[in-house]
């Protein structure tokens, strides 16, 4: 074995959760731990009697207590004696330095130390016994810095082992578990600080790493000094160039029966899987790659190297690679056997040590066919049809193997043994599946010749000639743009062999090989490898996944594949199994704190604020109201709100300014106005009027920041009303006009509610951002009115277009990352809130309570009490509490008996009237009497006599009709009245309280009035509420409600209908269980918010509560009837909604006519609100969703243990500019009872553009504007106008029913995918007329020449460089220079012409930077049309 094997097998470690690992790549950080002592350990006596000469050591682990997870690799110190002094505790003395670096700086990331004692047993064995274990906190405190002297700290122990930390009822922080018990007087004492000595070694320590000073590290000089210390101030060895030429793998029997059977048996498994949808589709190699580095035995000390290896049939002729003919003759191989590389490789890193050595790693990348060819993409589909294998590996090792020879041959490795790439690696074929030739073959070499010289380069090596003479350094390593990944160190000649990070996988799947015609249905490689490959690709330690970010220089944003399930088969062959719930479009971090940050304002800013005139806020004594602090926390105290004389609250909202963020996207546009839209309680929602930014120098301030603008009011004519700056909106909130009891939801609504204010920009009506605020500040606590002052982080999350491309692992399930979610800062709102107290107009008799009615356990009315009277046609209300009825008449107290008798004298007439006539009838009968009385009053003459004989007598005729009629009535409707009459002695009245999503429990007690028993069916009218059949249901609400009433088992049956049933005994009493629960609120399509016309006065007057009309109140009949169908019960339910919370709330815009599909990733369940306190014994509970809508689907699924879970959203999108509005309830119980977060959501509908282009490089298109039905005066405003340009870009006529071409022109500045945005507006009315969303996907442009720069930061000065740019074209050409960081840098000159063949200078303008860092700048050499010719890319390091 050796040296490197050796080193490389004891050092083997565990990779960090692959949930951890999958999270965002930071900065690593060096730390220095020394341990110094241990005090108080008592010695155990049975310890001393049955082991000989006990020692003591610590070892030292990593432990994640978010998904309780050992990683690194333990560290053990030497073993020091306990030393016992009289009068003094014991003591263990190590002093031993322990050095680490790490980028997991995450709270949860703690060191467990544990104390072992060993010693020898009575045999010579060695023992050990655990004596304690402490948990050392690296980043809940800050570690001293490396010069200054450090402090000594105390690390207390507890008793066992450190296995502990495993059990399910440990929850953090562990140190206050009940479970854990202290060593009392026991302690280690040690110090912890940075060691930015470190940094220098890192690529020689893996990370996570934990080793001693004293510990040897290839790659470092020994200590010097008495110090044995040689991380203290690390010396690294000298490195060395080696290059390696002519490499030449050799594959038995031949490289086409290697591939052969490697093919056959990857499209045999995929056959299985797929079910025989692939019949007659192969899969194809797409290349074939070489991953070359150099490892010291614990990592690799710089990224491998990768280049494609070629067949030799492909390279040309054999002889040239100039192998000695012993070679030959002794492998003998053909022109079709060999892979081969006549790039020269460069081993910058090679080092004169026996644990250095060289790894070649031997990968194919490989091209799957598709299942669903001549399809649409699916959703469920995945967008690369590539993956990769590593097939075979070798390692060499040149100070134990030799260097002597020029040519060197190693065997290649493979199957299950542990390799530095962690990797599944192919093994040899067993006997029973490989042909005969297989049988006797061997794994392969790998032939090379290296040299200690560049000049001893055997093969061509076409060293370029630039013409390009600057002053600007050539990088030594190509810089990593964003979309392109990192291309290795390669000579010119690289070209005869394709360098393979010039092919992604993503590259790959984008121009895919003819087979390969549209996207598969299904993963492209098996989720379950089963069959033969499964016994073909063998793991041998960890997986790929550690190595893709580390050790490749290829940079992969697609799903890896490499770490695959090896599960088995299914048990039944013709049962489909559901694979696990991984949604492929890329899910939403949701986080559990508000969009907004709450900032206090600066003494800076409140001079600003305090020198411009806003409105004081002033309390009922005309006193200015109690600034309150934002920054400490608000001691909550109901009964303090509730005993305050001063009942009424106005709650202020004073809008004062906003300023741009410092970290505002360049290119964003700046709105001139704004205005904002949010919605207080269960007020209207408010759109305020729009509001002019004004700049403080130009509001009379000087000396001011620029980024800070005033808002000020906009009249009517357009003019600024700067006579009173700011926007201010009050809510008088009075118990007068609240509902009884709905004082106290207030003031618990103000104590956790957040307020949601969106910006919007005045003119384009694009969103800004959104800015959250806490309302718990402007609780009085007693006070006659209170004021709080924010600044508010104003943040948008831009969304990228939903590629199928994924990150992570898709055969578990939840670890599918997202991408393409950003979320910016875009501004800062300054706003202040206030409550001021006010005297209320309720009388102070009234009840501040909510009424009886809420009690959880309703009696019933058994009419044991009486019958009351009353009138039977005035059943419709309740009953009066008296037996006597006045008299009416029928037609006064009966409007349908009314319309009757008025439809009957319409003689002929078949059309009975409607309701709306009712009244009508009345009157004119009443019209028709008085005409009859004047006319037996004026009896003059005989014929006037006569007449009224004949009206008489047609009056006496009408009346016995309608006597006839009112009789027939009566009959009808006698049985019904009487009924009614007496249902309403046997009616009990109960309202409820509710809220959209909160389940109302409530238990009725229902008494059989009979001495008879009686299977009673209860039937209720409204589907909302329901009886509670589930025992457990109905005992988790009483356990909820705190209700003490009996339970039964299988207390209902359920009918034929599904009409629940009990059975009741004689005059025997029930509780029966109800559960009221709405989710029906009607979904809201509204179009888009227009900015309010502004009033004449600034202040408008306070808006009074407003009665919620998205559920109006309803009315629930409940009966309670036996089998004859009589009722012996009648409950009504009267449902008063109250407003709920909303805890966040999402924007998506989408292409209309489409279905939007998101899934929302929820943050670990202990942090979201509602969580019981202490957890949930050890188990994470699955998470319920509701949605308000029933055309959306929202589901969510269980997920293994420690996963995170998403939700999931599938929603249909209208017309453009449609809004749709709807509402989502989260539960984390399965009952549904009270949700944990309600989250509200919009969807914008938009037109859908798709653009493809190059970045840098313009290219155009043309929307087609159409007329509304009246001419109005339009512009187009865009969210990037420095990415698009418009033509027309100003006001212009839109006519009635016109058709006009709206020129777009794109240049946009960085690769990928994203969206933007187009808004046609109405500049007259502020409407918004139509929108746009355009799906920009742009590729960068191929980098020809890379540069790189060093800078100081801070020092506000510049550079100024040149560059030079030869034309290649045998005529005058025109050149135009563009960049993708315009701020950044500047060309002397925007454009220049160049002759034929000549040389032209370009003048570069670096500007200065203020922070350090490193920007990668691209420059665009366009040609006259704007098409790009050459990209350069400048590497600048600031620092």
């Amino acid at each position: 074995m050796t040296e490197w094997h050796r080193i490389f097998l004891q050092n083997l470690s565990v990779p960090p959760h692959p949930q951890r690992g999958r999270q965002l790549g930071k900065e690593s950080t060096a730390f220095q731990c020394v341990l110094k002592r241990l005090d108080g350990l008592q010695a155990k006596q049975r310890l001393l009697e049955v082991l000989s000469g006990v020692e003591y050591h610590v070892r030292i682990s990593f432990f994640d207590m978010t998904y309780r997870h050992f990683f690194g690799k333990t560290w053990k110190s030497a073993a020091k004696p306990l030393k016992s002094t009289p009068g003094q505790q014991p003591r263990i003395i190590f002093n031993e330095p322990v050095y680490f670096h790490t980028s997991l700086s995450h709270p949860s990331i703690i060191a467990v130390v544990e104390v072992v004692a060993e010693g020898k047993k009575q045999d010579g064995s060695l023992q050990t016994i655990a004596c304690g274990f402490g948990i050392l906190r690296l980043f809940s405190t800050k570690p001293e810095a490396t010069d200054s002297p450090a402090q000594d700290r105390r690390l207390k122990l507890y008793h066992g082992t450190p296995r502990a930390l495993l059990h399910p009822l440990l929850e953090d922080p562990v140190e206050q578990s009940k479970y854990m018990t202290l060593i009392e007087n026991c302690c280690i004492l040690y110090t912890l600080k940075f060691h930015h000595f470190l940094d220098a070694v890192f690529h020689l320590l893996p990370e996570n790493f934990l080793v001693s000073g004293s510990q040897k590290i290839p790659g470092l000089l020994p200590a010097h000094g008495e110090t044995n210390d040689a991380l203290r101030k690390p010396r690294l060895q000298k490195s060395a160039t080696w290059y390696l030429d002519n490499l030449l793998f050799n594959l038995y029997p031949s490289l086409e029966k290697f591939e052969e059977e490697l093919l056959e048996l990857l499209s045999h498994d995929r056959l299985r899987e797929e079910g025989g949808l692939l019949e007659g589709k192969a899969i194809t190699i797409q290349e074939r790659r070489l991953h070359v580095g150099v490892h010291n035995g614990l990592v690799f000390v710089q990224k491998p190297q990768v280049v494609v290896l070629m067949p030799e049939v492909a390279l040309g002729r054999p002889g040239a690679l100039g192998r000695k003919p012993s070679f030959s003759a002794k492998i003998r191989y053909s022109r079709n056997q060999a892979l081969m590389l006549r790039s020269r490789i460069h081993l910058t890193e090679m080092v004169q040590n026996p644990a250095f050595a060289v790894v070649f790693q031997l990968e194919y990348v490989f091209t799957a066919p598709s299942g669903a060819e001549g399809k649409g993409t699916s959703v469920t589909s995945l967008s690369n049809m590539t993956y990769m294998h590593l097939v075979r590996w070798a390692v060499w090792n040149p100070l134990s193997d030799g260097f002597s020879k020029k040519v060197v041959t190693l065997p290649l490795r493979g199957g299950p043994q542990l390799n530095p790439a962690h990797c599944l690696v192919y093994k040899i074929p067993s006997s029973s599946m490989s042909s005969e030739e297989v049988k006797q073959a061997e794994l392969g070499t790998v032939q090379f010749q290296f040299s200690l010289s560049s000049e001893e380069h055997l093969g061509t090596s076409l060293e370029p000639s630039s013409p390009m003479k600057e002053e600007l350094q050539h990088s030594k390593k190509p810089p990593t743009s964003p979309s392109t990944p990192p291309l290795p160190r390669m000579p010119s000649s690289a070209h005869l062999s394709p360098v393979g990070p010039g092919l992604s996988i993503s590259q790959l799947s984008a121009s895919p090989p003819a087979s390969v015609r549209s996207l598969s249905a299904k993963p492209p490689l098996p989720i379950q490898l089963n069959s033969q490959v499964s016994e073909t690709l063998l793991t041998s330690y960890g997986t790929q996944e550690e190595l893709s970010p580390n050790n490749s220089t290829i940079a992969h944003l697609e799903v890896d594949l490499s770490q695959r399930s090896l599960t088995t088969e299914s048990p039944s062959a013709d049962q489909l199994q559901e694979l696990p719930f991984t949604p492929l479009h890329p899910p939403i971090i949701m986080s559990t704190e508000p969009q907004s940050s709450r900032s206090k304002l600066s003494r800076a800013s409140l001079v600003r604020l305090h020198t411009l005139g806003f409105p004081v806020i002033l309390d009922r004594s005309k006193q200015p109201a109690e600034v309150v602090d934002p920054a400490i926390p608000v001691n909550f105290n109901p009964q303090k709100e509730e005993a305050d004389v001063l009942q009424s609250n106005e709650i202020i909202l004073q809008f004062l300014a906003f300023s741009r963020a410092s970290e505002d996207p360049r290119g964003m546009p700046w709105p001139k106005t704004v205005y904002f839209t949010f919605q207080f309680y269960r007020f209207p929602p408010v759109t305020t009027p729009r509001l002019q930014l004004v700049k403080q120098d130009q509001y009379g301030m000087t000396n001011s920041n620029s980024l800070f603008h005033i808002l000020v009011a906009i009249n009517k004519d357009g003019s600024c009303n700067n006579d009173s700056p700011g926007l201010q909106l009050q809510y008088l909130v009075d118990p007068a006009f609240l509902k009884p009891g709905e004082q106290r939801w207030f003031i618990h609504y103000l104590a956790g509610q957040t307020l949601q204010i969106d910006v919007w920009d005045g003119d384009s009506l694009l969103l800004i951002g959104s800015a959250a605020v806490q309302m718990e500040h402007i609780l009085r606590q007693g006070h006659a009115a209170v004021q709080v002052s924010h600044e508010l982080d104003v943040v948008t999350t831009e969304y990228e277009q939903d590629t199928l491309v994924v990150s992570g692992d898709l055969t578990r399930p939840g670890t599918v990352k997202p991408i393409g979610v950003h979320p910016v800062v875009r501004g800062r709102l300054h706003l202040t809130l206030a409550n001021v107290g006010r005297v209320s107009e309720k009388k102070s008799n009234e009840s501040n309570t909510l009424p009886p009615s809420r009690s959880r356990i309703i009696s019933s009315n058994d009419g044991t009490s009486g019958f009351h009277g009353g009138s039977l046609l005035s059943y419709e209300g309740r009953r009066a509490f008296r037996n006597v009825a006045q008299a009416r008449k029928l037609t006064d107290v009966d409007s349908e008996l009314a319309a009757m008798l008025f439809t009957n004298k319409q003689e002929g007439s078949k059309i009975h009237q409607v309701t709306s006539q009712e009244a009508d009838a009345t009157r004119k009968r009443k019209l028709e009497r008085m005409m009859v009385v004047r006319q037996q009053e004026s009896k003059t003459n005989l014929s006037l006599g006569t007449k009224n004989l004949l009206i008489q007598h047609s009056v006496q005729t009408q009346h016995s009709r309608d006597l006839q009629i009112i009789d027939a009535y009566r009959e009808r409707t006698k049985v019904e009245s009487i009924t009614n009459m007496l249902n309403l002695v046997i009616t009990t009245h109960h309202t409820i309280y509710a809220t959209l999503g909160t389940a109302e429990f409530f238990e009725f007690a229902l008494k059989n009035p009979h001495n008879l028993q009686h299977t009673v069916s209860i039937e209720i009218d409204n589907p909302e509420l329901s009886v509670i059949l589930d025992s457990r249901e109905w005992r988790h609400f009483k356990d909820t409600t705190k209700v003490h009433t009996p339970l039964e088992e299988d207390m209902f049956h359920l009918h034929e209908n599904r009409i629940p049933q009990l059975y009741l005994r004689p005059k025997e009493m029930v509780h029966v269980p109800f559960k009221y629960q709405t989710f029906c609120i009607d979904p809201t399509v509204m179009m888009q918010q227009y900015p309010a016309e502004c009033r004449s006065d600034n202040v408008p007057e306070a808006i009074l509560p407003w009665k919620s009309s998205e559920i109006p109140t309803k009315s629930i009949k409940v009966s309670f009837s036996v089998s004859n169908g009589k009722p012996i019960a009648i409950l009504c339910i009267n449902v008063e909604y109250q407003p709920h919370v909303v805890d966040q709330t999402f924007r998506f815009y989408h292409p209309e006519l489409s279905f939007l599909k998101k899934s929302i990733r929820l943050p670990p369940w202990h942090t979201l609100p509602g969580a019981p306190i202490g957890g949930m014994s050890g188990k994470e509970p699955q998470i319920y969703v509701r949605c308000s809508d029933p055309n959306v689907i929202c589901e969510t699924k269980k997920m293994g243990p420690g996963e995170p879970q998403d939700v999931f959203l599938k929603v249909a999108g209208g017309p453009s500019p449609q809004i749709k509005k709807f509402f989502v309830a989260l539960y984390m119980d399965y009952w549904l009872t009270t949700p944990i977060q309600i989250w509200q959501i919009y969807l914008h509908s938009l037109q859908r553009v798709d653009v493809s282009c190059v970045t840098g490089q313009l290219t155009r298109l043309s929307l087609v504007l159409r007329g509304t039905q009246t001419v109005r005066n339009v512009k187009v405003f865009t969210s990037h106008p420095q990415e698009l340009k418009l033509d027309p870009d100003d006001v212009f006529v839109l006519a009635r029913n016109g058709v006009y071409d709206l020129q777009v022109g794109i240049r946009p500045q960085r690769s990928g995918n994203r969206f933007l945005y187009l808004n046609l507006v109405d500049v007259d009315y502020h409407q918004l007329v139509a929108s746009w969303l355009v799906c920009l996907s742009s590729r960068q442009p191929i980098i020809s020449k890379a540069f790189e720069i060093t800078l100081p930061a801070g020092s506000g000065k510049g550079a100024n460089k040149r560059i030079t740019y030869t034309n290649p074209y045998p005529s005058k050409r025109a050149y135009y220079l563009l960049t993708n960081y315009p701020d950044l840098l500047q060309f002397k000159e925007d454009s220049f012409e160049v002759d034929a063949g000549e040389t032209y200078t370009i003048g570069l303008r670096f500007a200065p930077s203020n922070s350090s860092g490193m920007e990668e700048i691209l420059i665009y050499i366009n040609d006259h049309e704007d098409k790009n010719e050459e990209t350069f890319c400048v590497k600048v390091i600031y620092q």
